[in-house]
């Protein structure tokens, strides 16, 4: 007996989930903090999260309701309990990467059991599990520090938590407690709101406390949202002065809430339908290169349930909900807006939920030897370098582990971050990009006027009074990889013109550093 317990763990759903653990914690673990680069927003997080936590404000400068300030609370509740705080896995990004590693082994366990719930089966969880363990879209995107990271694992334990609404009240209040923390966190999640409340309502439907669910998780998911909107409104800055809401003339002086809410719904790129907007270059640039089997398998086999959700009552819960989730997010990704390319992260465990829950269906029906081809298929797509999920050829042609498992980009920034606290007196006014600033402002002694371009172009309290738009102003200018390109993107309006022509006409470089396609430089202004 003892025997027969030992040989069948594996086939358990508690075998499987820990073995599915297990490769996310591989998979995500290892070369965290190696790769990829850290990335400016990760550098905003974790600035933002070093501020809420040393000094009890939401930014350490001008706060313009771009973000719901969730994402960057929790990295700081997170920080708060590390020895060493910021400082605790060495760069102050690494800290929060690893929160990122625990959040996708969440992830993964919600995912699980989600997909175990629809299907009835393994084989669904499993597949589903795996997809988001290996794709190189989520190796490459989900290590790093993003709130739609954080997002995903409010918006699966949301799922994870409706699905049992139908056994207590209480698992509807943590639902709805769930989504609004999703909410608060990355506001896009409310695309997904539609589909949950669906889903809920089938969960709760001709039971005798279906009106008590219903209104307790609506009533809990508004309470983060309430909290968030309090906030603005007893400073003053729920509303633009006047309710001037004016594209052309922005309200100066003074943010808030509404009017970022107002600009960030009309901010367009082109025409989604037309395939002349960002979306298809996105698609076609960066996600379709990292993984085109996720997202084209993904696709049919969302279309695929969609169809089925529709035609079958019976599977209007564990076909068509999922479906309607992915597609409510891609709608939003196609829509025509600015779009930046991590924003693909909550469509990746979606869209490998409805591949594994169609594969599971067709698992179910099919003979034996077509169970052992399907399977020895995906195998081949996972393993062969044809997948691309671990090994790839080289330009050369050898075959090589994949990037995410490879290369060490990130000890480049290092050595970058180090030459600037060696050489750079800690007193100067230098322009950088915001992957280092919390290591700047946290060390000992402060570089207090370390200001990423963004900061020293668009925030008045930085711009007009530490820089007064001059050149001369500046002693330093830190160049991250690529951070010459987006200076000339983000001067439309010749905001960074002041800080481009330091560059161009007055700077000297001081120290340089190239490796394949990453280039950081250090210049020295001479005034």
């Amino acid at each position: 007996m003892q025997g027969e317990r030992t040989a069948s763990w594996w086939r358990s759903p508690r075998g499987v989930l820990l073995g599915t653990l297990a490769v996310g914690l591989a998979s995500h673990g290892y070369g965290l903090f190696r790769y990829p680069l850290y990335l400016t927003d990760e550098g905003i997080y974790m600035q933002r999260a070093w501020s809420t936590l040393e000094h009890g404000m939401l930014s350490p400068y001008t706060y313009f309701y771009d973000h719901a300030p969730g994402g960057w609370i929790a990295l700081a509740a997170w920080s708060a309990i590390l020895p060493g705080r910021f400082d605790a896995f060495g760069d102050p990004v690494n800290s929060g990467r690893m929160l990122m590693l625990l959040v996708h082994l969440g992830s993964v366990y919600l995912l699980f059991d989600i997909a175990r719930r629809l299907s009835g089966g393994l084989v669904a969880p499993v597949i589903a599990t795996t997809l988001f363990n290996l794709s190189p879209l989520a190796v490459f995107y989900q290590r790093m520090v993003l709130l739609d990271n954080l997002m995903v694992f409010w918006l699966l334990l949301t799922v994870y938590l409706v699905c049992r609404a139908e056994q207590r009240i209480t698992a509807a209040v943590a639902a709805g407690l769930s989504f609004g923390l999703a909410v608060v966190t990355k506001e896009n999640a409310v695309f997904f709101a539609p589909a949950l409340g669906y889903l809920l309502y089938q969960q709760v439907k001709g039971r005798p406390s279906r009106r008590f669910s219903r209104s307790f998780y609506f009533f809990a998911a508004f309470t983060p949202v309430s909290f968030y909107l309090m906030y603005a409104a007893l400073k003053g800055e729920l509303f633009p002065r006047g309710l001037n809401f004016s594209l052309q003339s922005p309200p100066e002086g003074q943010v808030s809430l509404g009017y970022t809410i107002w600009w960030q719904l009309h901010r367009t790129q082109g025409s989604a339908v037309s395939g002349n907007g960002l979306f298809w270059k996105m698609m076609h640039s960066f996600w379709l290169t990292k993984d085109s089997h996720l997202l084209i398998v993904g696709a049919v086999a969302t279309v695929v349930l969609l169809f089925q959700g529709v035609l079958s009552r019976s599977r209007r819960q564990t076909a068509l909900v999922p479906a309607l989730l992915t597609v409510s997010y891609a709608a939003y990704l196609m829509r025509g807006s600015v779009l930046l390319d991590f924003y693909i992260v909550p469509l990746i465990p979606l869209l490998a939920l409805n591949i594994g829950l169609l594969i599971g269906q067709a698992q179910r029906r099919a003979p034996p030897p077509v169970t052992v081809a399907v399977v020895a298929v995906l195998l081949g797509v996972l393993l062969s370098p044809a997948g691309g999920y671990l090994l790839v050829h080289s330009s050369s042609g050898r075959l090589q582990l994949l990037d995410a498992y490879r290369l060490d980009q990130t000890s480049l920034q290092t050595r970058q971050l180090a030459w600037v606290r060696s050489h750079v007196p800690a007193t100067d006014r230098i322009v950088i990009d915001d992957d280092m600033w919390t290591s700047l402002h946290g060390a000992n002694p402060p570089y207090r006027n370390a200001v990423s371009h963004w900061e020293a172009s668009a925030d008045p309290a930085v711009r007009d009074k530490v820089f007064h738009r001059s050149w001369r102003r500046i002693d330093w200018i830190v160049l991250s990889n690529k951070m010459r390109l987006a200076m000339e993107r983000n001067n439309g309006d010749r905001r960074e013109t002041w800080i481009l022509d330091a560059l161009d006409h007055h700077a000297r470089q001081a120290w340089g550093l190239r490796q394949g396609n990453v280039a950081l430089y250090v210049y020295r202004v001479d005034h």
